[in-house]
């Protein structure tokens, strides 16, 4: 077994750059010793461990953040927004006044990911990384703090993630454009990426306009093996142990991956099909064990009659986005920025 962990070890070198390596491996280290065999979590060494940043009124590298905490659900969201170039108005923020009159100004509401049970909206990695989605495509970036598991199972990621839409879409200092009209984009990665996906279905059915979801190689799952979980297992960061931890964590009591949170398209799942569901975007790490299920999901949405593009990259493992070292980043950014802005 050693044998195979050092071998794994050493393929996994050869693909991902060197710092990433080292943030993703950090991750996965800290993270297993976070979980406990008997399904509870370790959430004060989380915390401990979890670096994270403060809000900033005054820009940074052209945008500047706040947090703002809803009164009624004390759910936590962080705004960031790109900062005035003209430096008497930084660190003031008009609540009162939409974002502008003549153009659109998309609004990016941003899942973070960590399996439903690690980071949150002001981890550092997941900080800046909303900062780079502000400043490519020159959008707000609103991130949301969801309640995690085991402490908060299904469907509570969920409720939030809707919670946050409903105010987003409520506020009136984040219109745009002539039709004063706010233009929501939601997008998460990992687990972040399957909330995406359960909101966009709850808005569609509530009819709540969301222009486009972007989901990079998000969270789904089932009860068969895939061939991908079969191969990849334990190969790049990820093994089947793990993902099956954190679905228990997560999923009700009792419930299996077919559970229609893990597999939406699956035996218990729904088809989408007449539903004014938004334009999907969809992310694919060819190293990423769950790729299967990702692929499937693409399918449902095609089967469902929904728009979908797919941007599979063959050489990608999970995190690829975190850091500006692989020709992988700078192709995700860009799709990202052409598909916001292509939707407004």
């Amino acid at each position: 077994m050693a044998g195979s962990n050092e071998v794994n070890l050493n393929e996994s070198k050869r693909v991902v750059p060197l710092n990433t390596w080292v943030l993703i491996s950090n991750f996965k280290l800290a993270y297993n010793l976070q979980r406990r065999p008997d399904g509870t979590f370790n959430r004060d060494l989380s915390e401990f461990l979890d670096r994270k940043v403060p809000a900033n009124i005054n820009p940074v590298d052209g945008v500047f953040s706040f947090d703002h905490v809803d009164g009624a659900t004390g759910l936590l969201n962080r705004v960031y927004q790109p900062s005035s170039h003209y430096e008497a108005q930084w660190g003031i923020v008009d609540l009162e006044k939409p974002l502008s009159t003549t153009e659109i100004v998309p609004v990016i509401v941003f899942f973070h990911g960590g399996s439903f049970t690690h980071s949150s909206a002001n981890s550092a990695i997941y900080d800046t990384f909303c900062r780079r989605l502000v400043s490519i495509c020159n959008a707000v970036v609103v991130s949301v703090n969801y309640r995690r598991s085991p402490e908060h199972r299904y469907p509570c990621a969920y409720d939030d993630g809707w919670a946050a839409l409903k105010w987003v879409k409520s506020r009136t200092w984040l219109q745009s454009g002539k039709d004063s009209r706010v233009y929501v984009c939601l997008a998460g990665d990992s687990s972040g990426g399957n909330i995406a996906h359960h909101v966009a279905v709850r808005a569609a059915e509530a009819g709540v306009e969301v222009i486009g979801n972007i989901l990079l190689h998000p969270m789904f799952g089932g009860q068969r093996r895939t061939e991908s979980e079969k191969r990849l297992d334990g190969k790049y960061f990820v093994t089947l142990r793990d993902r099956d931890w954190y679905w228990r964590a997560y999923l009700p009591e009792g419930e299996d991956r077919d559970h229609l949170a893990c597999n939406p398209f699956g035996p218990r799942g729904k088809s989408l099909e007449g539903l004014k569901f938004p334009k999907s975007l969809v992310v694919v790490a060819g190293l990423d064990l769950i790729q299967d299920w990702q692929l499937a999901y693409v399918e449902g949405l095609q089967k469902s009659g929904q728009e979908v593009k797919l941007l599979f990259l063959e050489k990608a493992t999970i995190g690829f986005y975190f850091l500006p070292n692989n020709d992988h980043f700078y192709c995700l950014m860009e799709e990202i920025k052409n598909f916001v802005n292509s939707n407004c």
